[in-house]
């Protein structure tokens, strides 16, 4: 019985995420909000309840030295596989620019600046701790590391699927895969992932976009 209520607050939170996901995705949702104060609250609701549903998950954390260089160098490799990914992609679905082209629509009218300490501070920080922090250390504990990196990792990419855009649900699809494995692997480099999640989210909306 107890295994079944833990194994219940995880459900929740990924019925929570999917809620919030889709508000802030869908067409018939999204023109009425701001998609980035959507997105800071989501991240801001979604750490709050990590915290509520296992209460500690920070004393795993560290930010030394080794896991700063892993962070930039895993948000450089990232942004090389989107680069990559973002190339042959035109070359071969007429689709894919103007898709890439809508995501990153988003940004547009809004403070670069006020974008990059959003991304920096809350949203990657925050999709780290859910996603793998609360949610894959919590099913893998659960069940097993595999079930506990595959199950997160299809979850976070349907999440994006309200958007309708191939697009973004395979880059969901990828950067989940890639966060995913490397805490399969690094349990212990939680705080690399963020790291490498927020920079990564910066380079390719702000600093360096793939356009």
């Amino acid at each position: 019985m107890n295994k079944e209520i833990n194994l219940s607050r995880p459900a929740v939170g990924i019925c929570l995420a999917a809620v919030l996901w889709t508000i802030m995705f869908s067409p018939w949702t999204a023109p009425h909000i701001n998609f980035w104060v959507m997105m800071t609250c989501s991240g801001a609701a979604l750490t709050l309840y990590s915290t509520w549903a296992a209460p500690g998950w920070w004393k795993d954390l560290r930010f030394g030295l080794s896991d700063i260089v892993i962070g930039v160098l895993l948000a450089a490799a990232l942004w090389g596989v989107f680069w990559l990914g973002e190339f042959f992609s035109t070359l071969l679905f007429d689709f894919a620019r103007p898709q890439v082209d809508n995501i990153y629509g988003m940004k547009e009218g809004e403070n670069p600046l006020v974008l990059t300490l959003l991304m920096l501070f809350i949203i990657g920080p925050a999709e780290e701790i859910f996603w793998r922090g609360y949610i894959q250390k919590g099913l893998s504990a659960r069940w097993n590391p595999n079930m506990g990196f595959v199950v997160p990792t299809l979850v976070y990419s349907l999440v994006h699927i309200s958007k309708f855009n191939f697009m973004l649900i395979m880059a969901a699809a990828v950067a989940g895969l890639i966060w995913g494995l490397a805490y399969r692997c690094f349990p212990e480099r939680l705080g690399a992932i963020i790291i490498s999640h927020a920079l990564w989210d910066c380079a390719v909306f702000i600093w360096f976009p793939i356009m």
